[in-house]
């Protein structure tokens, strides 16, 4: 930055940068109501097969203890004869008839099953019907066969139709993962869209002070790397808040339904001792997070700033062999970031470990006291099948509270850029400029720049029609008067009018449209060159540009075969393909395109050859033709018809004629001209 006054501080976001983002959801709030509800449905099923499951494996247990019966029969005789001397027949004979005896037919799990599995059928009207101990089916084929087979166990196709079901809800669940995943990351991206937007609306409003004052790498950077940030952060992070939760709850509730069930509370005493230990210093690493990657961004901003400055100063490094000067800088604030990056993803990947450490001591405290307490394989599946699933999603909010917390990081440094009102004011109730017919008037105008006074109360008047030139030293503030007539700035004091009214009062838009600029140093864009030419007037016919670049001397550079897709040749970065004579004609093309009634001319001629000059020049007087015209100019050539030539010094008017009589006054304005013209 080169002006720490141009950003606020961070000290007075907190818990309010939470409430301004989701204010960014609104708009969307019936895809994200889809995402919420799809991540309900999540929940719902997730509950619903978590409490199939225990059903299941108990009738598997059943299986397998049915599957002995013949062999704890066996060792019941064998125990009951041990039981009665030999010499006792009649007795040993009445042990092993009640030995004998078969156990109750009727399990309670397969009895449940059962209930179940008819209550599947109905739901899904099925051709089958369970009656007692039987099933018949009519569709397909009509057939009928036992509830319950011979070895014990329940019919495999009972079974298979329950297993049916719990891989249909998982289906279900499935489904509502994508819906709810597609919906809550499409508002999350568009959110951050929106954002992107809207901070690039609010820097290209701020006025040229705020640029001045303000390093454009950081700007790129809070525009690029912190909406970046926010991008991954928010739309993967929208997803898991609104489906991680409530996959949860389902969890616990059915871990709560099975301990109810089997009246075995151990596992909720544990979750209710572990969470609050977990939490505590997620909270404390969290909060480390987002300190820390706050920093990274403001050194990925230095980083991002000392690329900009030296590529942009390409020329400048290359004519004075600084590489190696420029890469030592740049590794030194590359250095700076790294570090700050490893800090805030030490803390980051520390959260995912921690959480899965703090679960498998909590399961390891379950199991020990499960073994200990005798609990069988049906009670251990319903109370660790849930706590099982649980942990991916418990995993998936403790990976987003991170992310939440990087993206806060971010978010507070968008708000402080969004925070910052340093654009030009604009009146409720200003009026539209429509065209221009009198004057322009400059009266007891000044202008101070960081406590600089550049404009000291200086007064002028510019008839409609008419050249007003200024010249003067570097530094006499010739610039900032065309800038303070364009309203690039506001005065400190004083006034400047056209038509009678302060410039103040008119909507800037309207302003701008009746001023034309053209600067010393040609600004293309990144484009064609009829692109460039049609810059700033909307629906520009091809005709229309073409006549412009006649005028401007640039048609028959364009179509000479230099450059040699015409009109629609890509100028380069900055205009870097074409020469700096053919950019400044494509400027003044645009000028002319534009057809402004007031013309401001930055020295427009001072960096060109004679040859290039004299182009230059003739497509100027073209443009200048029933115009109003400001030029500032360097070459005094350029300005000896204007009607009025002014000399500042230190922001005053010292002198101010036609050339003749300015020359004949023998002033400052004499003493340039003889520098210049001594040869």
């Amino acid at each position: 930055m080169k002006s720490g006054k141009s950003i606020p501080s961070a000290k007075r976001y907190g818990i309010k940068t939470y409430w301004r983002l989701l204010s960014y959801v609104r708009p969307y709030w019936k895809c994200l109501t889809i995402g919420i509800v799809a991540g309900m449905l999540v929940g719902s099923s997730l509950f619903v097969t978590l409490l199939m499951i225990p059903q299941m494996v108990g009738v598997v247990d059943v299986g397998i203890r049915n599957a002995g019966r013949e062999s704890r029969a066996a060792r019941r005789v064998v125990d009951a004869l041990e039981k009665v001397p030999a010499q006792n027949a009649s007795d040993r004979l009445k042990a092993v008839e009640e030995a004998l005896q078969p156990e109750p037919d009727d399990d309670p799990q397969l009895t449940k099953m059962i209930g179940q599995a008819s209550n599947i059928i109905k739901m899904l009207h099925l051709p089958v019907r369970i009656d007692g101990k039987m099933v018949h089916v009519s569709w397909p084929v009509e057939t009928s066969f036992s509830v319950v087979g011979a070895n014990g166990q329940l019919a495999w196709q009972i079974f298979t139709i329950y297993v049916l079901a719990f891989a249909l809800t998982w289906l279900f669940k499935n489904f509502a993962r994508y819906i709810n995943a597609y919906c809550t990351r499409w508002v999350g991206g568009k959110v951050v869209a929106d954002m992107r937007h809207e901070i690039y609306s609010k820097l290209i409003n701020q006025s040229l002070k705020f640029y001045g004052g303000t390093d454009s790498g950081e700007l790129i950077s809070r525009c690029s790397n912190d909406t970046r940030a926010l991008e991954y952060s928010v739309s993967h992070s929208v997803e898991e808040l609104t489906s991680a939760p409530l996959q949860l709850i389902g969890c616990l509730l059915a871990i709560f339904v099975a301990c109810r069930e089997y009246n075995n509370y151990s596992l909720l005493i544990i979750l209710l001792i572990g969470v609050p230990v977990l939490i505590i210093p997620i909270g404390i690493i969290g909060r480390a997070v987002r300190k820390y990657y706050k920093r990274s961004y403001e050194k990925i901003a230095d980083v991002t700033s000392r690329m900009q400055e030296s590529f942009t100063g390409i020329k400048v490094v290359k004519a004075y062999n600084t590489e190696k000067f420029e890469t030592d800088r740049f590794q030194t604030s590359n250095d700076k970031y790294f570090r700050q990056t490893v800090r805030a993803m030490a803390y980051h990947v520390l959260l995912s470990p921690l959480t899965e450490i703090m679960v498998m001591l909590g399961a390891m405290v379950f199991l020990i006291y499960s073994y200990g307490s005798g609990v069988t394989i049906t009670q251990l599946s319903a109370l660790l099948a849930p706590a099982a699933m649980a942990y991916q999603p418990l995993r998936e909010l403790t990976k987003s509270f991170a992310l939440i917390q990087q993206s806060m990081a971010a978010a507070e440094r968008y708000f402080e850029t969004l925070d910052t009102h340093d654009e030009l004011p604009e009146k409720s109730d200003a009026v539209e400029l429509e065209g221009f017919h009198d004057a322009i008037e400059l009266r007891n105008v000044n202008f101070t720049y960081d406590s600089r006074k550049i404009i000291d109360n200086l007064s002028l008047k510019i008839p409609r029609g008419s050249m007003v030139a200024v010249v003067g030293e570097t530094g006499s503030g010739k610039t900032t008067l065309a800038n303070l007539i364009s309203r690039f700035y506001d005065v400190t004091d004083g006034e400047i009018l056209i038509d009678g009214k302060d410039v103040r009062d008119y909507t800037i838009a309207s302003l701008r449209k009746v001023i034309g600029v053209v600067n010393q140093e040609a600004v293309l864009f990144n484009d064609s060159i009829a692109a460039n030419i049609a810059y700033g007037t909307e629906n520009a016919a091809m005709e229309d540009i073409v006549s412009a670049a006649k005028l401007a001397n640039a048609h028959e550079f364009i179509v000479s075969g230099v450059h040699e897709n015409g009109y629609d040749s890509n100028v380069g970065e900055k205009g870097f393909k074409l020469s700096g004579g053919e950019k400044q004609r494509v400027a003044i093309a645009r000028a002319i395109l534009r057809n402004p009634p007031i013309l401001i001319l930055d020295e427009a001629t001072s960096a060109l050859d004679n040859v290039t000059e004299r182009l230059v020049q003739e497509a100027l007087n073209r443009v200048m033709s029933n115009r109003t015209v400001f030029a500032i100019a360097h070459r005094l050539s350029t300005i000896r018809h204007a009607d009025l030539i002014i000399v500042l010094e230190q922001g005053r008017i010292v002198e101010q004629g036609t050339h003749e009589e300015l020359l004949a006054h023998g002033g400052i304005y004499r003493k340039l001209h003889d520098t210049q013209f001594s040869d």
